[in-house]
């Protein structure tokens, strides 16, 4: 690849175009564990799966948006 080409989508490898690429972070404690750049599809189709696996399968116990959090 030459440094006219751009940078290859990092999920299906097609060239990618800034104006167009998203970049997907992971960070945990501030520390970034990953980081992919993504084409427009790729990056709809990384939405989809994020959104089925974070979404609870049993609804009828749903998550209280009061519940107290300590932190220790």
């Amino acid at each position: 690849m030459s440094e006219d080409d751009p940078d290859p989508c990092d999920d299906c490898g097609d060239p990618l175009t800034d104006a167009l690429a998203r970049t997907v972070r992971l960070t945990v404690d501030r520390s970034q564990i990953d980081s992919q750049r993504l084409c427009p599809a790729c990056f709809a189709d990384w939405i989809d799966r994020y959104e089925t696996e974070m979404t609870p399968e049993d609804e009828s116990n749903p998550i209280e948006e009061q519940t107290d959090i300590i932190v220790d």
